[in-house]
């Protein structure tokens, strides 16, 4: 005779009453070590300054940024770097974003931090009203041993992390995480940023 089994059936359980798809996997940044030379790290600089520099501004008006900047376009001769941080940027994109992006449509903004105060206080890349913004790329172009202070730090909380000041090292981080420019306190750095867009965040 056979014996017949009930099974009870439960209700499953979510845990705080949610489900998630999928985890986050976006990271709060990504580095490429020599990215440029110091051969490379000043042609850049010099291409910028035989330019010329012109003051950093804010939408606002405020003393949160004193800098001077470059704006820099293939034609400038620039076609080379364009490329290479193209590659590299799809490259970290892949292992570290995975974000939807198309392109590099602003230019490369080469800024100048002077002792005793250039710096950048805290800020976003992202704003309303501006081509979108999904990655944000600092290179940091000059010899750390030639100036001090000038840190990058990025905030994922109260306390920033900071990003490695060595010479040619490519540092991209999603342009919507909090992040500043501490001020030059001796000699000069030079960096150069860019924003990678696409569609926009949904």
């Amino acid at each position: 005779m056979s014996e017949i089994i009930k099974l009870k059936k439960e209700e499953p359980k979510f845990e705080n009453s949610s489900w998630n798809f999928e985890v986050d996997q976006t990271n709060l940044y990504a580095f490429w070590n020599n990215a440029f030379s110091k051969l490379e790290c000043e042609t850049i600089i010099n291409i910028a300054k035989n330019k010329g520099l012109i003051k950093g501004k804010t939408k606002e008006e405020s003393d949160v940024r004193d800098s001077k900047i470059s704006w820099l376009y293939p034609s400038d001769n620039m076609d080379w770097v364009f490329r290479r941080v193209t590659d590299i940027t799809l490259n970290l994109n892949e292992r570290f974003f995975k974000f939807d992006l198309f392109g590099l449509n602003e230019g490369f903004q080469f800024t100048n931090y002077e002792a005793p105060s250039g710096k950048y206080g805290k800020h976003v890349d992202r704003a309303m009203n501006i081509p979108v913004r999904k990655l944000s790329i600092s290179i940091q172009l000059t010899n750390p041993e030639e100036y001090e202070g000038g840190e990058l730090y990025l905030y994922q909380s109260d306390k920033g992390e900071l990003m490695d000041k060595t010479q040619g090292t490519l540092i991209l981080f999603p342009s919507y995480v909090l992040h500043e420019v501490m001020p030059v306190t001796k000699g000069e750095r030079n960096s150069l940023v860019t924003w990678v867009t696409g569609k926009q965040f949904k």
